[in-house]
């Protein structure tokens, strides 16, 4: 068996796929520079592929990235476990805002958003509206899981992120 091989780089098909597999990519085009201040360019595609339901307006199935440099944001939760929901996710929100602006970057860097919920039915059309404040197209891909207990005693939800810079 011979292995046919083509010049068809990896950005080219996946190029392709939505011509293939029909669906939408939604490019938002960064900057950055490596350790030789050589510029580096960031890259978010959201992916939609025609037959995947989207879960909310503010919700990606996927997203394409490419970067020089990769920013892991812990768990964050609200500054004050007693305020209302939306109070807390909305400070969530912005600690995590708060770290990426530390670090150069802003929500449209943001690849992922990993979210925790003690009361998951409650907190998802609370989370849901407030997210829109912050997120940007195209959204970055997302997930939300239901949990009986958090690290720190009394927090209900916690939010981690990934980025691109």
């Amino acid at each position: 068996m011979t292995e046919k091989t083509t010049n068809l780089n990896r950005r080219d098909a996946i190029s392709l796929i939505p011509a293939v597999a029909g669906g939408t990519v939604l490019s938002v085009a960064l900057g950055s520079e490596n350790a030789r201040g050589e510029e580096i360019p960031a890259k978010r595609e959201g992916v939609y592929p025609d037959t995947v339901k989207s879960a909310s307006p503010t919700y990606s199935p996927a997203i394409l990235a490419q970067g020089s440099k990769l920013l892991f944001i812990s768990g964050q939760g609200p500054k004050d476990l007693s305020a209302d929901m939306e109070t807390q996710i909305r400070q969530t929100f912005e600690n995590i805002q708060t770290v990426l602006e530390t670090a150069g970057a802003g929500w449209e860097n943001v690849v992922l958003i990993r979210s925790f919920f003690i009361n998951l039915e409650r907190d998802m059309p609370i989370y849901r509206k407030v997210r829109e404040e912050f997120l940007v197209k195209p959204y970055p891909a997302s997930t939300a899981v239901g949990t009986t207990a958090l690290a720190v005693p009394g927090l209900e939800i916690e939010f981690e992120a990934t980025a691109i810079l």
